[in-house]
């Protein structure tokens, strides 16, 4: 006879969550790092207690804001390379909808995150209940149908043994290399606290691990044809290069191949600045050395990479004739414009193409071109960083921590004018150090992801920092989680870079022909009071250090009394609005403008943008 244990519904999660495991590095790991929640009447009494007795094997933190909760949880994730995952658990209603966004921002990343969600009663007895939505025709809809959109899997429990299958599917998806993203499962209230009588084998110890898919022949073969008749082929390393832990092997398939090397956003840092064959990042917020060596290439191998627009200058940074060799866990990414597809692991896949090419080797002659373009651009980011060389920027800033952080530092950047500017500025100094969210751009993501950070590095790495470059807009959006890493002791050094509102859109709207609207505070009609914001004083309230600096010089003490510290530091520098940018390095990016308008220069502008589009490949 099989044995069983009766338990709710939410003690059977919590302990099944407990006893998965994975084996990072030869070491037994538990697969979920613990959860971050904020508790209300839809998730307190049953989940609750049920966390409440399982605090050693699944630390619980106590978050903010709901959506600072799911970026902590994503950056958290992102730092483990999709290994590890963290759970967040919220209230019915609001406190279930604010994880929204953040849901949305771990999809586009292709991140595992688990949200644990109140739902309203199953028996509708007490309908309608405190925050529930009443929808007419359809009793069953409510907020946490909306998660189906940003959700690689959805579930709601209508019974206890649904979770039976529910949560190993939802584990599965997320450490799915192709299908990884956010699960989500919703909990009505009083099936939380409903007993079912679980077979015992539930709840043994489970050690997961990472599949590796190997590529199929014929498109390894397919792929080797098309390398070994280029005649300037490049490598695009993306994200995927790190999931799949393939770094050595992408470095060694580019020295042996003597293939140069382009990094995207999300795949920083996976060669160092100094290695020959880095020719730079590419795209909208590139290096002209990556977007002249990107436009001049024959053959593209995609590896790890989505090819979203600031990857590929929305289809012009490349000719349109090049052949595009993808290789990819996804048949989605491996599929697009027509590239010749090698579905399978990176790391599997890169040796397997490296196997078949032999001794083959990119011309010599292309080779030296790139690895020269990429000192010009090497010269120009020396320059733009340079302290003095304008007003105060956030390329001066950005090179003043390069210079003094340690190698093994992390740093995290999201939204704004940030993000291109560490994409543009930032000299790698070792593998797998950078995260830069541009997959959402998310504002907001900058501090609370920062925390997940740091929490997570503080598993592996906890003599370093994590370190975050962010916006005064991004500031304002979502700071509470400064006071979540004091609470903490999860130290992070938060560089908090003041200009006066919004001022890359401003930038974009002045670049498309639009008068300066709605984005500086001093641009902004209904903004009467003038008022600006004490963020020293703000952070220094939050429980932080905090101190305000004048220019790259002071900055640079500030971030070395901040190194020394054990607590959370806020440093605050103005940077210029219109003077403070990274110039160079940009490939045209597609963005919608008026055709048709009163204002001149707003038509001048739409006509020297379409002009762009002559290089834009048509989905081929």
């Amino acid at each position: 006879m099989n044995k069983t244990i009766k338990l709710t519904t939410a003690q059977a999660i919590v302990r099944f969550l407990a006893n998965q495991f994975i084996e990072i590095d030869g070491v037994k790991t538990r697969l979920c790092g613990g959860g971050f929640g904020i508790f209300g009447h839809g998730n307190v009494t049953c989940l609750g207690e049920a966390l409440y007795d399982n605090q050693d094997a699944l630390p619980l933190y106590r978050g903010q804001n709901e959506q600072g909760m799911g970026f902590a949880a994503a950056a958290y994730a992102k730092y483990h390379l999709r290994q590890r995952f963290m759970f967040c658990t919220a209230s019915a209603g609001p406190g279930t909808a604010n994880l929204l966004t953040s849901a949305a921002l771990a999809h586009a990343n292709r991140l595992p995150m688990l949200m644990l969600c109140g739902d309203a009663f199953q028996t509708r007895l007490p309908d309608p209940v405190l925050q529930q939505l009443e929808h007419f025709g359809d009793p069953t809809l409510g907020v946490n149908d909306a998660f189906k959109a940003v959700s690689r899997y959805w579930d709601r429990i209508t019974h206890p043994a649904q979770i039976i299958q529910s949560l190993p599917a939802a584990i599965n998806t997320m450490l799915d290399p192709a299908d990884c993203g956010p699960a989500f499962i919703g909990l009505p209230q009083d099936i939380q606290g409903w007993t079912y009588d679980y077979p015992i084998e539930m709840f043994e110890e489970k050690m997961h691990f990472i599949r590796r898919v190997t590529p199929d022949e014929n498109e390894v073969a397919n792929a080797v044809a098309a390398i070994k008749a280029a005649k300037r082929p490049i490598i695009i390393a993306g994200g995927g290069v790190q999931y799949s832990r393939a770094v050595k092997e992408l470095t060694a398939f580019a020295e042996a191949t003597q293939i140069p090397v382009v990094e995207t956003i999300a795949g920083r840092a996976n060669l160092l600045d100094s290695h020959d064959l880095n020719i730079g990042p590419i795209g909208v917020t590139g290096s002209d050395s990556a977007n002249f060596v990107a436009e001049k290439a024959d053959v593209i191998i995609s590896i790890g990479c989505r090819l979203q627009d600031f990857t590929t200058g929305s289809w012009t940074a490349f000719a349109k004739d090049a052949q595009i060799v993808s290789i990819n866990a996804g048949r989605h990414d491996a599929g697009k414009h027509r590239s010749l597809p090698v579905v399978g692991d990176a790391k599997i896949s890169i040796c397997k193409v490296w196997d078949a090419l032999a001794s083959h080797k990119a011309p010599a002659e292309w080779t030296s071109i790139a690895i020269e373009e990429r000192a010009k651009w090497s010269s120009y980011v020396a320059d733009n960083v340079r302290p003095g060389n304008r007003p105060n920027s956030y390329a001066q800033a950005i090179g003043v921590v390069n210079e003094l952080c340690d190698p093994r530092d992390r740093v995290v950047a999201a939204a704004g004018g940030l993000p291109a500017e560490v994409t543009a500025n930032w000299r790698t100094l070792d593998i797998g150090t950078v995260d830069v969210e541009f997959g959402f751009s998310c504002m907001g993501y900058e501090i609370a992801g920062g925390w997940g950070a740091r929490i997570a590095q503080s598993e592996n790495e906890p003599e370093q920092d994590t370190i975050i470059f962010c916006g005064d807009g991004s500031y304002l959006l979502m700071n509470s989680d400064i006071y979540s890493a004091v609470l903490t002791q999860k130290k992070m050094i938060i560089c908090v870079l003041d200009n006066g509102g919004f001022a890359v859109i401003n930038k974009l709207q002045n670049n498309s022909g639009n008068e300066s609207f709605n984005n500086l505070i001093e641009d902004t009609p209904t903004a009467v009071n003038q008022a600006r914001v004490d963020f020293q004083a703000h952070a220094q309230a939050l429980g932080a250090n905090a101190e305000r600096v004048q220019n790259p010089s002071e900055f640079a003490e500030a971030f070395k009394r901040a190194k020394a510290a054990t607590n959370t530091t806020v440093i605050v520098m103005d940077v210029d609005a219109y003077e403070g940018w990274t110039t160079e390095g940009h490939t045209w990016w597609e963005v919608g403008t008026p055709h048709v308008t009163t204002s001149d220069k707003v038509r001048e502008a739409h006509v020297e943008w379409e002009d762009g589009r002559k290089r834009q490949r048509n989905g081929i």
